[in-house]
């Protein structure tokens, strides 16, 4: 493992040139409310709608979550959908902008309709890239490689890459010694020759060389099968889905790496997030054994995301460290790590619920209020306060024991799914961020005097005062030790 993180580590200094189809993914979250009286069709009410970098622009974008740096080559139109690109490029400053703009063309879009936890539609809108902008690709790729590490050419038969164009950009990779690392489409793969390594998946892999890919016979087979129709290839590796991924390199046995069993949410990006860690990893000088199993990690927290979301290296560290770690130090996160948590949730349906405090002693009291809490969610997050914070309400000689000391107590109650420690005065900012269904608090508290409860009502959630155990206070057990 220690030899994974120095490889991990080492994206820090990374620098990768994506080429390929940039799209933009929609996804529109809605919930089903009735059958329409014009057609047996579902209506959705829609609620919310997310926009990101699709396609070769997520490729780009796990890059730069990863702790890479990025250059993106892309087509868009002069269209509002390009201009969205434009934008969210614009708040990624780890991914330089190369994006080329036609008039003739229009910026492919994907838009997903999500209701009740499952995608009920998928509305594309794309149009052929002008083959005459092509040369516009081409002199952008070759004023940049010198000053980047890898070429990541992300093919999704768009039409931005032709395969006249896909060969010029593996022929300018390879000769400035560069690795050029290919995620493929379509059933002909010859044009991919020459690159260092392509990733299809099982289905991808089986259709272009008309064999299977289940098990792991078969998906060594298949693999060799696609080094012997390019014979300038030096591995391929087939992503396997729940069964992990494959690699054979040339001469050599071939690789297995299995897949961690989790809670799959969403697969939608995760082939970019294996290109990127696999890219980042062999410049950053790891062996192939160690870029697959990076690869294979950054895929898995993928598809626990909701949408195609980017995998950060510091995910990446604590699941190649998860094993060692105790289950409850795995419910101790940041204040982004539980608003990932709590939309991966609240996707499926799950009432989050929401209460804080110093538990610098754990008594039945709090005991109590935390099963009440827990009774009326799904999932219970607990906002812990910061020894800081703890010293500035309860004075001096406080608290007894240390934040991730009473973190851990607190996270190895069952009743407990995850605990986030501030450093603020109130817990105010940490519901802001996290809009809990539930807050909860001792009846002792006024309905006027706990914090964020005006805030949660205001979008209908509810605020819990729960019972109390008479008798039962950290203060008083603290006082009764001393004397």
């Amino acid at each position: 493992m220690t030899g994974l993180l120095d490889v991990l580590a080492g994206f820090r200094q990374a620098r990768i040139l994506v080429a390929g189809d940039i799209m933009l993914d929609r996804f529109v979250y809605a919930r089903v409310s009735r059958i329409s009286p014009e057609a047996p069709v579902p209506v959705l009410a829609v609620e919310r709608e997310v926009a990101s970098l699709g396609g070769a622009g997520n490729v780009a974008r796990n890059i730069a979550s990863l702790g890479g740096r990025a250059t993106l080559i892309g087509g868009k139109g002069a269209d509002e959908a390009g201009a969205r690109l434009e934008a969210l490029l614009a708040e990624q400053p780890h991914i330089e902008n190369a994006l080329i703009t036609s008039d003739r063309a229009r910026t492919t879009e994907k838009i997903r309709y999500i209701a009740d936890q499952q995608q009920m539609l998928r509305a594309d809108r794309e149009a052929p890239w002008p083959e005459s902008d092509h040369s516009a690709v081409l002199a952008t790729a070759r004023a940049a490689i010198g000053k980047h590490d890898a070429l990541v050419i992300s093919d999704y038969a768009k039409g931005f890459l032709s395969p006249a164009l896909i060969a010029e950009l593996i022929a300018l990779a390879r000769h400035h010694k560069k690795p050029v690392i290919v995620d493929p489409k379509g059933m002909r793969l010859t044009h991919y020759d020459g690159a260092t390594v392509i990733t299809p998946n099982r289905h991808e892999a089986s259709a272009a060389m008309a064999s299977a890919a289940g098990n792991d016979e078969a998906a060594a087979a298949t693999a060799n099968r696609l080094l012997e129709a390019l014979p300038k290839l030096e591995a391929a590796l087939i992503t396997r889905g729940s069964a992990g991924l494959t690699l054979l390199v040339r001469g050599k046995d071939a690789l297995h790496v299995a897949a961690r069993a989790r809670e799959v949410f969403d697969v939608s990006g995760a082939g970019d997030t294996v290109v990127a860690a696999l890219a980042l990893a062999l410049v950053a000088k790891g062996d192939w054994g160690a870029a697959a199993h990076l690869a294979n990690s950054a895929a898995g927290i993928a598809v626990t995301k909701v949408g195609t979301a980017a995998v950060t290296a510091d995910e990446v560290a604590a699941e190649l460290q998860s094993d060692e770690l105790a289950p409850a130090e795995r419910k101790v996160v940041s204040v982004d790590g539980a608003k990932e948590r709590i939309d991966a949730w609240r996707a499926k349906g799950r009432r989050i619920g929401f209460t804080n405090g110093c538990f610098d002693l754990m008594h039945p009291g709090h005991i109590s209020l935390l099963n009440q809490a827990r009774a009326r969610c799904d999932r219970l997050v607990v906002g812990l306060n910061a020894d800081a914070s703890v010293r500035k309400l309860k004075g001096e000689g406080r608290p007894v024991q240390g934040e991730m000391a009473r973190a851990i107590v607190l996270a190895s109650l069952a009743m407990v799914d995850l605990v986030v420690i501030f450093g603020e005065d109130t817990p105010d900012p940490l519901i802001r961020a996290l809009k809990p269904d539930l807050l909860v608090k001792g009846a002792d508290y006024k309905r006027e005097d706990i914090v964020g409860a005006d805030f949660v009502s205001s979008y209908g959630g509810e605020v819990l005062r729960a019972e109390l155990m008479a008798e039962h206070s950290t203060t008083s057990l603290i006082g009764r030790a001393r004397e």
